[in-house]
């Protein structure tokens, strides 16, 4: 299979956005170049940028690698992706209020009714309910990858709790340390305000009972979580406060958190807390990471919970097979981006078809995340791969298939020089009243290993800064 190369293209010499990079790189000594590869570690591992791979027995607290070739896109490329990226996050919120007021689309038989209302995902709580400024995905994280010059495919859609921007942030920090005289050459978009922009955005979306500056909290589970430094980063490099839910209550009708004053009113609550933990009194009634009557609240119009409960349905899997009809019939557009095809395995004919290409094909979770539950087909076992088709045959709702895409490489830095490794994209798209606002970069993923596909963290996957070109 031939994968296109980001850095040479297919042809030599570099590409035309690695031109400048290339040139420098070219006139570094390989041994200093390793040497700050090494110390970027130890950077990183100083500050605690760790995340949490959840095994069998417990939780293995693991570094993120990080690798100091970046990944360059031109503005113009950019352009294009950002008009893509706009016009789906535009539909993904639409859809939303469709799904919880009048359900035009389903009426319409452009999705299946079940699909919406059997899915785990979607909240009969929410219905009638409209979030303050019309907003259900304030953060949204769009996956794409690249298969050729202008080729780009959206793998998935994160408007649930999407993370990752601390990583985007330090990875660029890093660079900047590492390589001060590489950004006096290459002409690279900033990416460091977003804090400014994501508190900017959800001060945006707070309530109509709020009156005079809002106030906004970051909502964590605690310091078991897996994402927890990102959200101690966010909180503090947005200059609000770091909350769990033992420091919120409901006082006179208005969410507020504890403080060495008494309880001050909190207008809008950034949760990184799942739907279902999120108030023990509408949810899930063992919760103790959530806040007691804070969706009634919620209901009511007196905070905004950001994202807003029950937006994770557009993560589903099988909802996203959909996504061209969704941003066609909210738009009344032809998708800017393409989906990578899709079979549903629910439909026996495409689940006898993915049965019989198990060995070719990516099988994955409809509610999956993170690279777990997962069967990457040419590089399966034929013992997991009849391990898979016997879940698959139990449960073919539960599952989709896509082909195995010849994902773009990206050079990495390597004891022997520079070798090709698979990447992603993770854009961060902040919405509100006053609009979209897209980061110029994002999370690059890669594979570090030779030849894996999986670029996940949680499954031995790094991290690059992502430069976007002044154009």
């Amino acid at each position: 299979m031939q994968f296109f190369d980001e850095m040479q293209g297919n042809a030599d010499g570099a590409r035309e956005p690695y031109q400048a990079f290339s040139n420098w790189f070219e006139e570094q000594n390989g041994k200093d170049l390793r040497r700050k590869a090494r110390d970027a570690e130890h950077f990183f591992r100083k500050i605690g940028i760790t995340f949490n791979v959840y095994g069998e027995e417990e939780a293995d607290e693991r570094l993120i690698p990080f690798d100091i070739v970046p990944r360059i896109l031109s503005g113009n490329e950019w352009s294009k992706l950002t008009r893509g990226i706009e016009q789906r996050v535009r539909a993904m919120n639409a859809f939303l209020h469709d799904i919880y007021h009048r359900q035009e689309i389903l009426k319409a038989g452009r999705i299946p009714a079940h699909l919406v209302e059997r899915n785990e995902a979607f909240l009969p709580q929410m219905i009638g309910v409209t979030p303050p400024g019309g907003i259900y995905t304030h953060i949204v994280g769009v996956d794409l990858v690249r298969t050729g010059e202008d080729e780009f495919f959206v793998l998935e859609d994160n408007a649930r709790t999407p993370s990752g921007v601390s990583y985007m942030l330090e990875n660029r920090e890093t660079m900047l340390q590492m390589f001060p005289e590489l950004f006096n050459k290459v002409n690279v978009r900033p990416v460091s305000d977003y804090p400014l922009k994501l508190r900017r955005s959800l001060a945006a979306c707070a309530p109509e009972a709020c009156h005079g500056t809002p106030t906004v909290g970051v909502l964590t589970p605690g310091i078991h979580n897996s994402a927890y430094f990102e959200h101690s980063f966010l909180a503090d490099h947005m200059g609000v406060e770091l909350i769990e839910g033992t420091d919120l209550r409901v006082v006179d009708g208005r969410v507020a958190m504890r403080t060495t004053r008494g309880y001050k009113p909190v207008d809008v609550v950034y949760r990184r807390v799942d739907d279902d933990f999120l108030d023990p009194m509408n949810f899930n009634p063992d919760s103790l990471l959530g806040v007691p009557g804070i969706f009634d609240i919620y209901r009511a119009g007196g905070v905004t919970i950001a994202n807003a409960p029950g937006g994770g349905i557009v993560d589903d899997k099988a909802i996203y097979s959909y996504m061209p009809e969704i941003v066609e019939f909210y738009t009344g557009e032809k998708p800017l981006l393409n989906n990578v095809p899709t079979w549903r395995c629910s439909e026996p004919d495409s689940l006898a078809y993915v049965l019989d290409h198990l060995a070719e094909v990516v099988v994955k979770e409809v509610h999956g995340s993170g690279g777990y539950g997962m069967l990457v087909g040419p590089a399966a076992s034929k013992k997991e791969i009849a391990a898979f088709r016997a879940k698959l045959i139990a449960r073919p709702d539960n599952y989709i298939a896509q082909p195995t895409l010849a994902l773009s490489t990206v050079p990495i830095m390597t004891k022997s020089g520079l070798a090709p490794r698979h990447v992603d994209l993770r854009p961060f798209v902040l919405l509100s009243p006053n609009g979209i606002e897209i980061v110029p970069g994002g999370l690059t993923r890669v594979a570090m290993k030779q030849g894996s596909l999986v670029v996940n963290s949680s499954q031995g996957g790094g991290t690059k800064d992502t430069w976007v070109l002044e154009d």
